[in-house]
């Protein structure tokens, strides 16, 4: 878990700690907040971005919720009102962690500038945010672009995959959970000649063809651990103009993938950027 407080990446007081469960993980959270709040003053709104699925829905009875999670003691949580509850009614925000870490990423990292484009991480699982003709996309809920069903070759890679809701996934099949169970080891142990990295850069292209084919983003924003393979960025660029054959007009491929402007912290600004719009928008109390 991430808090921060701050006004722009240049004024960030942060801390991290682990999750556990969720009374304990959102009391300290709760407890540096408050704590933040005695030196540096009222927080004027709050933005979370978290691990889903989750309901964004800001009309529907469980809006802040964690849902179906496959994270031990986290389904059905209610996030939003203990937070509420603590630091009084100010405007908040409830994004998925992509959803935010896509936000930042136009407002202070590698998509400035940019109306249509996809951030995807690539760790523990897999997870993506659009944002399109400005805005974050939604539908009745949130994209889930790591459970994109894509080609197994079973003879090519036998792995079933990792995901214990539809096996080989995208984040089944190329997740860091399932590099490191595939290949029995920490994927940062992996040398870069191993075969898994062109695994690993196959199952992302296919992902990132379809996204291409049915968003049609000016860039692709890839970040989490698995991608500090920088390695890999190249691979999944390379293959992912032999998936397309032309079909479609690219923009010059290394500024069509790239790395998170603003690394680690993509997501935690991202909430700080989601609250200051908040602030911008909602007209103070008389």
């Amino acid at each position: 878990m991430v808090c921060a407080v701050g006004s722009n990446p240049d004024d960030l007081e942060e801390t991290r700690f682990a999750t556990t469960t969720p009374s304990q993980t959102l009391g300290e959270a709760i407890s540096f907040f408050k704590s933040a709040q005695k030196s540096r003053g009222q927080i004027q709104a709050l933005g979370i971005g978290t691990f889903g699925p989750a309901d964004i829905n800001v009309q529907s009875s469980t809006f802040g919720f964690i849902t179906n999670t496959p994270k031990e003691h986290w389904s059905n949580t209610d996030i939003v009102s203990p937070l509420r509850s603590a630091l009084g009614d100010i405007p908040l925000a409830f994004e998925t962690d992509v959803n935010a870490a896509a936000w930042g990423e136009r407002k202070w990292g590698a998509a400035r500038g940019l109306d249509d484009f996809i951030y995807i991480t690539v760790g523990t699982g897999i997870g993506g945010g659009a944002v399109s003709g400005g805005k974050i996309l939604h539908g009745e809920g949130h994209p889930e672009m790591g459970h994109l069903r894509i080609p197994h070759d079973t003879q090519m890679d036998p792995f079933p995959g990792s995901c214990p809701f539809h096996g080989d996934c995208l984040e089944g099949l190329a997740s860091g959970s399932a590099l490191a169970k595939r290949w029995n080891c920490n994927p940062e142990e992996l040398e870069e000649t191993h075969q898994g990295w062109d695994l690993e850069a196959h199952y992302l292209a296919d992902a990132l063809a379809n996204l291409t084919l049915t968003l049609c983003p000016a860039r692709f924003i890839l970040g989490g651990g698995v991608m500090e393979q920088a390695h890999l960025f190249d691979k999944v660029r390379n293959r992912l103009a032999r998936r397309l054959a032309g079909y479609v007009s690219l923009p010059e491929l290394e500024k069509f993938i790239v790395p998170p402007g603003l690394g680690a912290q993509a997501g935690i600004l991202g909430a700080m950027a989601l609250a200051q719009d908040l602030i911008l928008t909602i007209p103070p109390r008389p």
